[in-house]
């Protein structure tokens, strides 16, 4: 069941999300809005976000480019759009799995400097 929508905006672009209603998208959502640095990973971009979650079901380390995660580990949502270091063939992986909502949009192959992400009404 679909919980809430979000978006991530950076100069450059920006992508959307629909999140299922699981305790981790609530404690993103309570997080909103946040502004962070963004940095790269190969071809993807993470952020710090203000959120403690465990892996949830269904938590995943290859996804279709394009994904929006919540990196547990790093406490940081992970939007990979392509190839990282540890990447085998062509396929978006992540350092470790993650839980994930699809973006409605693809994030193009620039590199954003800011994030903010929001909640959409």
């Amino acid at each position: 069941m679909s919980y809430a929508r979000i978006k991530m905006s950076w100069p450059k672009g920006a992508v959307e999300a629909t999140l299922e209603d699981t305790p981790t998208a609530r404690a993103l959502v309570a997080a909103l809005p946040v502004k962070a640095k963004a940095q790269t990973w190969g071809e993807e971009v993470y952020f710090e976000v203000p959120v403690k979650a465990t892996l949830e079901s269904g938590a995943k380390q290859v996804v279709p480019p394009g994904t929006v995660c919540l990196w547990v580990e790093g406490s940081a949502l992970a939007l990979p759009w392509g190839r990282t270091p540890v990447s085998e063939g062509d396929e978006s992986r992540l350092v470790t799995a993650a839980i994930s909502w699809v973006g409605s949009t693809a994030i193009p192959g620039s590199s954003p400097r800011c994030e903010a992400a929001t909640r959409l009404p």
